[in-house]
This record gives C-alpha cells, structure tokens and sequence, in this order.
C-alpha cells in the first residue's frame, strides 16, 4: 500500500509487451491503455465498459471487467496519460493502437509448463529483491524448469511454484490456485515418521498457542484503565481505545482493514466465515471503490478516538499484533497526529524489467486538530506490511517515537497477477524507503527505545500473555525512559 507515482517517460524504451504505441494525441479515454510497468492492459469501450488484463510477453488474461462508472471517479487523463488510482497509488497508462492478439484469442490454458513460464516471466519483469536477496534468477528458474520436465503436472507444478517463491525469500508472495488442486493437496498424507515426529513436538512442547486479535484483546482488556471503545465494526471493534492511567491514552490498532461495510450476507458468514466472506465481497468491487470504504469506516473510528483522547498528555498506539492491511487505512490513521497540510512520510521506487521506476515522494495530508503532544508507536516483529508503512511514516515526525521492537521488514506491495489456469500470484515489486532512502526490507523498522520482544510469534504472544501486568508496566517505563531523554 500508499505508493504514489509517475513513470518516467523513458520506460516506453524499454518496449514492454505485445503491444504497439499510438504516437498521435488523444483526445477520449475509450480504447486500449497498457500501464507502465506493472503488466496491465485496460480497455475501455464506449465509456460504458472496462477490462483489465495481466500481460507478459506470451500470455494475456483477463483478471477484472464492469461497468465503467466503477472506474469513472478513479482515472483521469492528461495529455497522452491516463491515470488510474488504487487507494494510494497512481497508476499511469499509454494508449495503444489495438490489444494483443493473445488477450482476444487466448483462453483458459492449464498446460504446466507454459503457466511455468508466464509465472518466470512476471518474477524476472517484477520481482524487486532478486539483488538484496543475493538470488541468481537465471539459475533458480532453469533448476526449477527442469524438474518440473520431469513431471509436468499441475499438482507438481502447484509445488514448484511454492517452493520458488520459498526460495525468493518473497515477504508477500502468495499462491492462490483453484479448488481442484487444494482438494488434491489434501490427499496428499505425510508419511507415518513425519507423523510421528510433529506427535512427539507436540507433546514436548504442549504449549498454549494464541491468535492476534486473541492477545490483543487480552492486552486491552488488561491495560485499560479505563475503555472507551465504540463498535462500528460489521464483525468487531478492530481499533480499541481508552487510558492507560490519568495521562497517557491508548489506542490499539489490530489490522489495516475489515472496516468496510460491505453488506455481506449472513448466511455467507455462516457458510465460509466473516473473513473469507469479507474477501470475496471486495473481489466483486473495483479495487479503490474497496480501499475508500476501507478508509471511510476508519476515519470514522478515530473521529470519536481523537474526541475522546484529545487531552492526554501522551497517546501510546500499539500495532504490536498488526499483520498489515491497506495503506490507506495506515494513513488515514497517522493523519490525526500530522498538524503539516501535508507532509513527505517515505519513498519509492518499482521493479520494471531490468531497470527501477524514478524514486518518488509518499505524502500524507494533515489534519486541521492534529494531536501533536508526544504519541508512542509500539511495534514488534508481528507488525507487518501496511502496519510497517504506518511505522516508516512515524520517522517524519519529531514527536513521535517507536518503542517495543524492530518490525517483521515485509514492506512491499504486492503486484497481483493471473496465470492462464487461473490461478493468483503476487510478488513485491516496490522498494520502499524513508526519506533518506533507506531500505528496511527483511530488516524492519527500527525503534527508538529497544524492548527485546522474542522474534518467533508464539513466543512472543506467550511472554505477553503469561504476564499482562509487566507488560504494561515494560510499556509505561519505557515512556519514562523515552521522556527523559527528548
């Protein structure tokens, strides 16, 4: 999430795709645009209709069709440039002259080997950590090519891809495939020794294991001296807030998303659950339809969170247990201690062939009552993705101070295709940055006050859990020690 920006006009000479160039001015959106380095074609007909499709060099598939007023209120266009915005990034498009032959005569294709090679060519064109990850693409792709020669299935094919993005050290990938092959997996048992062995862990370890909205909410109903919080949530009250004494408030933040109301039917909780129900609502809704409810329902939240904790003298926001989320939500959120009108909070740069996008400016846009007293971010290696942009947004501001532990250093965004057999991938293409273009990708975000929270997430979650009460007082000394030293 959050990632604003614009494509040097030098990438059109790197002649990506299976498209031609249009040089002649425009003057109407309707037609054909190919995006500027992210693997996208969208058409537009009549100004009535839209299709996106995932393109490479071999393959062309259509991932999102609708009517165009979905889009209408998110794209523009100027000069020979359409722009098209998802939450906080803007996406930039050319217009060529027709599609590619492969987007109006390519069907669905489960063929292994070619859905192989679509997927190599969006790793090699996107993939921005092959470097930092010390990983020699040439050789991991031809290793994996040839067992998958040997038996070219796609349940094989299912596991080769799994363990390549292993082998990427890819902090968001992820591999969504069709029902057909989940229900093969299943049926694949793991043999009588390994069985043996996870019994015996089991039994050694015989520990308690929590979830992350499980030990945030035994932290709230612990710490809070008192608590104030509001349920607007459709599910459950995502932000929880209150004091953590006289003086200093507290405002959990456990995920940067499920706040939209997206009106999902009860009998489809009932059947796959909330969240999945949740996932599949917003696949039906345009992408920054989806992410503005996301940010209004939040808005709305700290509205009464900031009415309520507006005259603490410190605001402690945990987002210890935060797995991530949208940006936007992020932002809108760290809006409310940003007295700027707006204010530079990181850079970025994306993956594009061989070559990176110009490195550009992320902003957010204050707020006209923002809380500027001092405000503790407390973090961990459980706060990822858009927790951890939430987190290097925090370095721009001299009153804010990061306590707790680095974060989990998943940072980027991830890039979402589709291959021929319809399966979805995704892959981190960007290369976030603070202002002093500084990568924290693996590494995480650095805090200002050091409390050696254990790396491993159940550890972790059982050190809280096994005492609430030296948890809070850890949190309320390092205050302390932070004050003193401002």
């Amino acid at each position: 999430m959050l990632k604003q920006f614009l494509m040097s006009i030098l990438i059109l000479i790197l002649g990506y795709s299976c498209t031609e160039k249009v040089d002649k001015d425009l003057n109407s959106i309707n037609g054909s645009w190919e995006s500027l380095g992210s693997g996208w074609v969208l058409q537009i007909k009549d100004s009535t209709t839209y299709q996106i499709y995932d393109i490479t060099s071999i393959s062309c598939s259509p991932v999102k069709n609708g009517e165009f007023k979905e889009i209408e209120k998110s794209i523009s266009l100027k000069n020979d440039t359409l722009s098209l915005v998802k939450g906080v990034i803007t996406y930039k498009f050319k217009q060529i002259n027709r599609l590619s032959d492969l987007c109006t005569t390519q069907t669905s294709n489960k063929d292994p080997l070619y859905n192989f090679e679509v997927f190599a060519e969006n790793v090699k064109s996107h993939y921005a950590f092959l470097e930092l990850n010390t990983i020699n693409w040439d050789s991991l792709y031809q290793g994996q090519k040839e067992k998958l020669l040997q038996n070219p299935t796609e349940v094989h094919l299912y596991q080769i891809l799994e363990e390549t993005f292993e082998a990427l050290h890819d902090n968001h990938a992820y591999l969504e495939a069709t029902e057909d092959i989940y229900k093969v997996m299943d049926t694949i048992a793991i043999t009588e020794e390994e069985e043996e062995e996870v019994q015996q862990q089991n039994k050694s370890e015989n520990l308690k294991e929590y979830g992350d909205i499980q030990i945030a909410r035994m932290v709230t109903k612990h710490h809070l001296q008192e608590e104030m919080t509001t349920n607007y949530a459709s599910w459950l009250p995502l932000i929880q807030w209150g004091k953590l004494n006289d003086d200093i408030g507290y405002i959990q933040v456990q995920t940067m998303w499920l706040y939209a109301d997206l009106n999902i039917a009860e009998e489809r909780v009932k059947e796959i659950g909330y969240v999945d129900a949740y996932v599949e609502a917003f696949h039906k809704i345009f992408d920054d339809v989806y992410i503005k409810k996301e940010v209004e329902a939040a808005s709305k939240i700290m509205d009464q969170v900031m009415d309520d904790l507006l005259e603490m003298k410190s605001i402690v926001i945990d987002v210890r247990f935060n797995g991530g989320g949208q940006d936007a939500v992020s932002f809108e959120i760290l809006s409310r201690f940003i007295a700027d009108k707006e204010l530079q909070v990181a850079t970025q740069k994306l993956k594009y062939g061989n070559e990176f996008t110009p490195v550009l400016p992320l902003f957010i846009k204050g707020s006209e009552n923002a809380y500027t007293k001092p405000v503790y971010v407390l973090t961990s290696q459980q706060t990822g993705s858009a927790a951890e942009a939430f987190s290097i947004a925090t370095m721009a501001r001299h009153h804010i101070k990061r306590i707790g532990s680095s974060t989990s250093g998943a940072m980027s965004t991830s890039l979402e295709k589709k291959l021929p057999n319809d399966w979805i991938f995704a892959i981190s293409n960007e290369v976030y940055m603070d202002n002093n273009g500084n990568n924290y990708e693996n590494i995480g975000i650095p805090v200002d006050y050091e409390m050696y929270y254990p790396k491993d997430r159940q550890t972790f979650f059982r050190s809280i859990a096994d005492d609430l009460e030296a948890d809070k007082m850890k949190i309320l000394q390092a205050i302390k020690n932070v004050e003193e030293n401002r």
